[in-house]
């Protein structure tokens, strides 16, 4: 029997809560078990999560949230012309 109480890594830590529960969600997908860790005890208060995995999918988790394109939101809007003017 093994304790899986010590097998947990942490894995990121994000500024805002919703950013940590999509990159959980997007783990979970991928057959990852997250465990998320608030950093307020306060329910409403958005001050930032933790995300931990299990030790065996650490590698996997790591990967998946490398690939992620963090610059794809600054990037400039295509140009939208679409034949009018105003």
């Amino acid at each position: 029997m093994t304790d899986q109480v010590d097998n947990w890594h942490k894995l990121a830590r994000y500024d805002t809560n919703i950013q940590g529960e999509l990159h959980a969600n997007l783990l979970r997908n991928n057959d990852i078990s997250v465990s998320l860790q608030p950093l307020s005890a306060m329910p409403g208060m958005n001050s930032g999560i933790v995300l931990w995995v299990q030790d065996t999918d650490l590698a996997h988790a790591q990967k998946i949230l490398d690939s992620i394109d963090k610059d794809a939101a600054s990037l400039p809007e295509p140009n939208d012309n679409n034949g009018g003017t105003l």
